[in-house]
């Protein structure tokens, strides 16, 4: 099926929710989905919420705060905590469940208070194919993946996101700074804001997707294939930087950036 048939397919499954909070990050994929969203809805059947927690960096909130204000959307930010939930920080394999869940029950009232009648979020059909157990709380409150039950991929978005003028059509993917620490390493304030920092120095050198991983003491930099040689033109300025942030060891994965690549030890020990 075209791009253009799912897009339309989009419109007429809006269309039958009538009325949605948009749990919106003002990444690619949630910035599409408001647009449509608002465009095929309306402006007072669309409410785009945004969670502000300890995963989200403060220009990632600011930016999302510009679209929804650029698109002309109702937008509320929210104060959530994902180190408050109980066993969120042990960064076990349901730590994305644990996080989703916390963000749909805080989602919960504002729909009901709004007199809103669904919710709906940015999962994609790319994400399928992963380990996602957020998808598993989304089931369980009911919570709706539109762009993926038209079948939508990440390609298929970002050059719909171009034709309707959007500016978030070739923003790097972004995923909660989480997901950057090693399953079992516990999560804490000082290393959300550690890999934060390091992202933004190799960011810096021009690189345009960029995710360091942490493994304890080890930076494991992520970046697409065409932007290593910008890393290894700035090797000994990235590896003070990274080191004065705590890490000892700094190193470049040969196989590139990689959507959820922590993901690859969980399925090493199943295997075992």
């Amino acid at each position: 099926m075209k791009q253009e048939e799912k897009l339309h397919e989009l419109q007429d499954l809006l269309v039958e929710l009538k009325t949605v909070v948009v749990a919106y990050s003002g990444g690619v994929d949630s910035t599409f989905l408001l647009a449509v969203a608002l465009k095929t809805l309306g402006q007072d059947n669309v409410l785009a919420v945004t969670a502000n927690s300890e995963t989200l960096p403060e220009r990632e909130l600011e930016e999302a705060k510009e679209f929804a204000t650029s698109l002309g959307a109702h937008h509320q930010v929210i104060e959530t905590s994902e180190l408050a939930v109980e066993g969120f920080d042990d960064n076990l394999q349901n730590r994305c469940y644990l996080c989703r869940d916390n963000l749909f029950e805080n989602l919960r009232p504002i729909l009901e208070g709004e007199g809103f009648e669904n919710i709906i979020f940015g999962l994609i059909t790319d994400d399928m194919g992963e380990h996602r157990p957020g998808v598993v709380a989304a089931r369980e409150h009911g919570v709706r993946g539109p762009l993926q039950e038209v079948k939508l991929y990440k390609d298929e978005i970002r050059a719909l996101s171009q034709e309707m003028g959007l500016s978030t059509w070739n923003k790097p993917s972004y995923a909660c700074l989480a997901s950057r620490i090693a399953y079992e390493e516990k999560i804490t304030i000082e290393k959300l804001e550690k890999v934060d920092k390091a992202e933004q120095c190799v960011q810096s050198f021009g690189v345009h997707q960029v995710r360091v991983r942490a493994h304890e003491q080890i930076a494991r930099i992520e970046v697409e294939t065409g932007d290593m040689e910008k890393v290894l033109n700035h090797n000994d300025e990235i590896t003070r930087q990274l080191r004065e942030l705590g890490f000892v060891y700094v190193t470049l994965d040969l196989a590139g950036y990689k959507s959820g690549s922590m993901n690859a030890a969980l399925a090493t020990e199943s295997a075992k």
